[in-house]
């Protein structure tokens, strides 16, 4: 399998286009079972070293929406779908501002065709052919992302009644049992909601939630939130939700008491996790949850294992969890195994395209007026050459660097005025910390120090505090931004009167055949379900 490297990380530039092509343990063997076999002899002293664990995994559920007769031609998922690369469209836009002088907005430019090779990786990846995804809708929740993974098959984490409404109000809705209530803490109208709409399977993690849900929806199937280590992860959602494993049997009981049926054990390791192992012992964690449901007098026949998938771990994450299953979940336990991907789905999908609408450069000379002659002082360390002003910040898209811990990378799509001619990496380059600058990595010999400032009013509003961009670079030009779908336009806020950036949408272009197929997959669905 192709893949490209960017200081030590490397990510897939071809998925499989068929499940029917060769596995996933045919593309890539890992080359040490080391850390997985440590895990074993610590969790499971009788355990057998090296640990072999089967390949054999039953097929899950279908994931089919169901689609009515008819739909309004106006709803939002509806969209203008264009049949071109990103980075075509892209720059098709930035020439049409630049020509019109007029529209200096940013926008984002939506690869389909991105989102379906995010969930054709998942089922070729070890947990593939058993693991449903459940969509985490709050990631991104633009209609139009939602019916294309409706009718790819997937389901849906919600977290409100307003996500539950928006999927199943969807022109692909899925039914109500494709959808899980993932909030262990919901208010009772949100309960009612749920209950009137028929979505059954919610989470708890607390025995008031219990109690409420016994007064509000005592027929639904709920699911024990437990709580793991989450310490290496970019957001701790442990810090807020999940019962520690010393309160799960008094939960228990107490459904058990109160005549609840819970079904299953949730977890999540935390949105961003760094370190696959997070997961194995959450799994271990989870097996000790059933066997206190065992007790209780249940029989548990689901597990949710959450999200916080990355793409520069996703191999390694599978590897582990699949190993986990094979030693406390087999396949012929009958148990059934979901997760919650978001960001893993939809985050190389989106690029943001941004203009410099202000610059300032230290002692900047300006023509006809004298300059005092000043002893030239040493540029501090860390200092950047100019400072750019650009049309979004981190109170709209780029919320991602404060509440999600994201180290944005920016590359040129103009400099003094004239298109680019180098496109960007895809997938891009992960939000992460990396030793050399895109630019630089792009081939861009002659670059100075910049930092990235948003347009607000506020000094907190910094995209990049330094980083190498192109020089020749002024007010006017374009600055494009991978990486952009999780976590950015859903929580972006108009504070001091900016606008939130719209999206236009694409295939991603007919040379591609994952693009191909996408645009097959939405005009066969209006073809048959509008009129």
């Amino acid at each position: 399998m192709a893949a490209t490297t960017f200081q030590g990380y490397m990510t897939p530039t071809e998925v499989a286009i068929s499940q029917e092509q060769t596995t996933w343990a045919e593309q890539q063997e890992l080359s040490s079972r080391a850390t997985v076999n440590d895990l074993v002899k610590v969790l499971d002293p009788k355990a057998q070293v090296p640990y072999l664990p089967t390949r054999s995994l039953p097929t899950p559920p279908t994931t089919a929406p169901s689609v009515a007769s008819a739909y309004d031609e106006d709803h939002p998922a509806f969209v203008q779908v264009h049949d071109k690369s990103v980075h075509e469209l892209v720059q098709e836009i930035v020439a049409a501002r630049l020509q019109e002088d007029e529209d200096e907005s940013a926008f984002f430019a939506a690869d389909l065709s991105a989102i379906y090779q995010s969930v054709l990786e998942w089922r070729a990846s070890p947990i593939g052919e058993r693991v449903e995804i459940f969509y985490a809708t709050k990631c991104n929740p633009s209609p139009a992302v939602l019916h294309l993974l409706s009718l790819l098959g997937t389901s849906f984490d919600c977290a409100s009644a307003s996500e539950i409404n928006a999927v199943l109000s969807l022109p692909s809705a899925p039914s109500p049992d494709r959808i899980i209530f993932a909030n262990p803490c919901k208010p009772a109208s949100f309960i009612k909601n749920a209950a009137q709409k028929g979505v059954q399977m919610m989470t708890f993690d607390n025995a008031d939630e219990l109690y409420k849900i016994k007064r509000l929806y005592p027929t639904a199937k709920l699911v024990l939130r437990i709580l793991t280590d989450d310490s290496k992860s970019l957001c701790r959602l442990g810090l807020k939700f999940g019962a520690p494993l010393a309160t799960c049997p008094g939960l228990l009981a107490l459904a058990k008491q109160l005549d609840l049926s819970v079904i299953g054990v949730s977890f999540h390791v935390g949105s961003g996790c760094k370190d696959p192992m997070q997961f194995a012992d959450a799994v271990w964690r989870a097996r000790k949850v059933f066997d206190m449901g065992k007790q209780a007098g249940y029989d548990f026949d689901l597990l949710d294992i959450g999200g916080g998938f990355e793409s520069e771990t996703f191999q390694e994450m599978t590897q582990v969890l699949s190993d986990s299953f094979d030693l406390y979940f087999p396949e012929d336990s009958g148990i059934r195994i979901i997760a919650e991907p978001g960001r893993f789905m939809v985050s190389s999908a989106f690029t943001l395209a941004t203009s410099i609408i202000a610059s300032r450069r230290a002692q900047q000379a300006i023509e006809g007026v004298a300059q005092p002659v000043e002893e030239e002082e040493e540029k501090a360390e860390g200092s950047s050459d100019v400072m750019y002003y650009i049309n979004e910040g981190v109170y709209g898209s780029f919320n991602c660097i404060m509440f999600d811990h994201q180290i944005v990378h920016p590359h040129p799509l103009t400099i003094g005025g004239a298109l680019t001619t180098t496109a960007p990496p895809f997938p891009p380059l992960p939000n992460v910390a990396v030793e050399v600058d895109l630019p630089v990595q792009m081939g861009y010999k002659e670059t100075e120090k910049a930092s990235v400032w948003g347009p607000t009013c506020d000094s907190i509003d910094c995209v990049r505090q330094l980083v190498d961009m192109p020089k020749g670079m002024d007010v006017g030009d374009w600055v494009g931004w991978g990486e952009m779908g999780a976590y950015t336009l859903c929580a972006a806020s108009t504070f001091n009167g900016f606008d939130r950036s719209p999206v236009h949408w694409t295939t991603g272009g007919a040379s591609k055949p994952e693009a191909r197929f996408v645009k097959a997959l939405l005009d066969e669905f209006a073809s048959s379900s509008l009129r």
